[in-house]
């Protein structure tokens, strides 16, 4: 689960937020902007992973899978203390 906030400075992980991973983003919550930013960063974070939003779309909260990689790999790093602004 991914919690989104849109229309932040700039695009990064922050970590945990509840039960899911805090993501802000650059882009607004407009036709989709946000969601494809949310896709496009996690993607850029976990390659050569494949991610993909399965629901949420028009929702702060996302479903996304992620395919390719080892879901131990993929948290370390997702984790919060390992930022990355994009």
């Amino acid at each position: 689960m991914v919690w989104v906030v849109p229309g932040a400075s700039r695009s990064e992980v922050v970590g945990p937020h509840g039960g899911a991973l805090k993501v802000r983003v650059a882009a607004p919550p407009e036709r989709g902007r946000a969601t494809g930013e949310v896709q496009r960063l996690l993607s850029e974070l976990l390659t050569p992973a494949t991610v993909e939003v399965v629901s949420g779309s028009s929702s702060r909260t996302k479903r996304v899978r992620v395919l390719g990689i080892d879901p131990g790999e993929a948290e370390r790093r997702l984790a919060g203390g390992n930022r990355q602004a994009w």
